[in-house]
């Protein structure tokens, strides 16, 4: 990795969209940019910085495509969020072809706590973008439905 490559900022979004919430992650690699959308995901509900890290799962995607890869992965996290009833704080992405190995870390929700804004049900198609918009800046985005 270049070094350039390393100095570009992360960076976890929101953007407009009517019914539903849109989130980007930005980063100077696609797997950042994959955790970053996983942690806009997470902004959508609570701080993702108020989430302690005190336990791991580890998600396991392949789709035939990348976009429909950061689709995949994002449904994973909210399928774990809601069967385990946890909410997450950080994520490790590992994107080898079409296929991601992740990590996700957090805890055991609490609403007293996280003070959790919104449920969200799932990752849509909708505005749904993976790309290199220039050398070593990576987005990854979708709406998410909530």
């Amino acid at each position: 990795m270049t070094s350039e490559a390393q100095s570009q900022p992360l960076k976890a979004a929101h953007f407009p969209h009517d019914a539903d919430a849109g989130v980007c992650g930005i980063g100077p690699t696609l797997e950042k940019a994959f955790e970053q959308a996983a942690l806009a995901m997470i902004g959508v509900i609570t701080d993702p910085a108020n989430v302690n890290l005190a336990e791991s799962i580890i998600i396991e995607c392949a789709a035939p495509n990348i976009e429909l890869l950061l689709v995949d992965w994002l449904n994973a996290l909210i399928f774990e969020m809601a069967t385990r009833g946890i909410i997450f704080g950080h994520f490790g992405v590992h994107i080898e072809g079409l296929r991601l190995h992740g990590v996700a870390r957090g805890e055991p929700i609490s609403v007293e706590r996280h003070n959790p804004a919104v449920e969200i049900k799932g990752a849509t198609l909708t505005e749904l973008c993976v790309r290199e918009d220039r050398p070593g800046e990576w987005r990854a985005q979708c709406v998410v439905d909530v």
